[in-house]
């Protein structure tokens, strides 16, 4: 029975457990905080994030990388982007030596602009296969069974057909993609999108700016994405246009929700306070902003949502500085 190691026991790494003990697999739940496991041990659940959803028995809970790592087959990474360097170097003595690792981790690294599979490889010495996990998926609708599809995508793709084959079940289904560079830009970008559709919302700008901003937003993903060497046709699928409507218009999503009060009036500072989720794309739309320089792009929406983040200016000013822009021809290039 394949067994499978999970660092991260925020809400989406508790529903990929769930889902995976559902479906025959004994999992290790990690976390660092002592309180959280202890917590979860007692009660069979994830109170602080997924309450309503019980911890399968073939789950267990832990704060031990040894205990959670030991014979694990497949170890996912399922920490905020911010913090997977730090989780990966101290996993290194202990990860098996068979294991392949998922990044279920969506952002860009702050300093070094790299995406979660290059943090990965760059700490690991590219010495085990590095599987992307992405794709429109709220974390309790996961935890819950329902119907849900994303992409495995690796550049090994024996890694990536056991994924698909270990990880997909009656509720997950999963497509196998080479394209990582493009699956990674895609699922990082989409959540400075739909701070910008939140932000939509809360002005009650209505229904045609929303969905201007979805594509254009998906034109600035795909720009991105083709100068590190993804694939357009990639950014068409789950890992870009799904991932992206399901960011921009579901209510689960916490970056729209953040948007959602910046649009009301309220500050970043206090959104965030009030939060114990992370909003992957307050952190993501800076790191964004600084490749796309890197690559010469012209990223408009991201450039307008790091000044509002940054205070610089009003969230209807950054709309009204997009809506004034030189118009041109729809197509790049």
């Amino acid at each position: 029975m394949n067994r499978v190691a999970i660092l991260g026991a925020g809400s989406w790494g508790t529903a990929l457990a769930v889902h995976l003990a559902r479906e025959g697999r004994v999992v290790s739940l990690w976390a660092r905080n002592d309180a959280l496991i202890t917590e979860m041990i007692a009660r069979r659940a994830n109170t602080r994030y997924l309450a309503d959803v019980a911890l399968p028995s073939s789950v267990g809970a832990t704060s031990s990388l040894p205990v959670a790592l030991q014979d694990a087959q497949f170890v996912v990474l399922a920490v905020p982007s911010h913090g997977l360097r730090a989780v990966v170097r101290a996993a290194i003595p202990w990860l098996p030596a068979a294991a392949i690792l998922v990044s279920a981790a969506k952002g860009l690294e702050g300093e070094s602009l790299q995406r979660m599979s290059q943090v990965i490889a760059d700490e690991t010495k590219d010495e085990f296969p590095v599987v992307v996990l992405s794709g429109p998926s709220f974390a309790a609708e996961v935890a819950r069974g329902l119907p849900t599809a994303v992409l495995a995508a690796s550049s090994d793709s024996g890694a990536a057909e056991r994924v698909q084959d270990q990880f997909r079940g009656r509720g997950l289904r999963l497509y196998a993609s080479d394209d990582v560079a493009g699956v990674e830009i895609g699922g990082a970008l989409k959540n400075v999108i739909a701070i910008a559709a939140g932000v939509v919302e809360g002005l009650g700008l209505g229904q045609n700016a929303l969905a201007a901003l979805i594509t254009r937003g998906l034109v600035e993903i795909s720009r991105l994405a083709c100068a590190e060497g993804g694939r357009r046709d990639t950014l068409a699928g789950l890992s870009g246009l799904g991932d992206l409507v399901l960011t921009c218009t579901g209510s689960l999503s916490r970056n729209r929700q953040v948007g959602v009060e910046l649009g009301q009036g309220r500050q970043l500072a206090d959104i965030l306070a009030g939060m114990h989720m992370v909003a992957e794309g307050v952190r993501t739309t800076g790191a964004a902003l600084a490749l796309g320089a890197r690559h010469g792009l012209e990223l408009p929406i991201t450039a307008q949502m790091s000044t509002v983040l940054d205070g610089r200016v009003s969230p209807l000013e950054a709309v009204e500085i997009l809506m004034g822009r030189r118009q041109r021809a729809e197509v790049d290039g």
